[in-house]
């Protein structure tokens, strides 16, 4: 599987993330600079991301996190969301201050 540079607008931070692994996977090893983790499994929203630029593949998101509208205009969960090019995105949840205080 090709590995894809997935950059955080917002910090600035770059790392490598594989077509089979969703955006918080790869992120692990950024700890606190990255996207806010969470359940891991599109429930609760703290990894809610807006995709800037590149494409991806999503799985199913919970309505109550994501709508159709935000889905449509590339806001989705980073926990659902398999990269299939090189990604730029902002964070969105509301645990984005926390990202940007470090």
């Amino acid at each position: 599987m090709p590995a894809h540079t997935i950059t955080i607008l917002d910090t600035n931070e770059q790392y490598s993330c594989n077509e089979s692994q969703h955006l918080l996977a790869g992120m692990v090893q950024l700890g606190k600079k990255g996207i806010p983790v969470g359940c891991r499994g599109g429930g609760c929203g703290v990894c809610k991301v807006q995709i800037t630029s590149g494409s991806y593949q999503s799985k199913k998101m919970s309505r109550a996190r994501v709508t159709r509208d935000e889905e449509e205009n590339d806001t989705v969960l980073a926990c659902r969301v398999f990269p299939q090019s090189d990604i730029q995105l902002k964070v969105l949840g509301h645990l984005n201050k926390v990202v940007k205080a470090v």
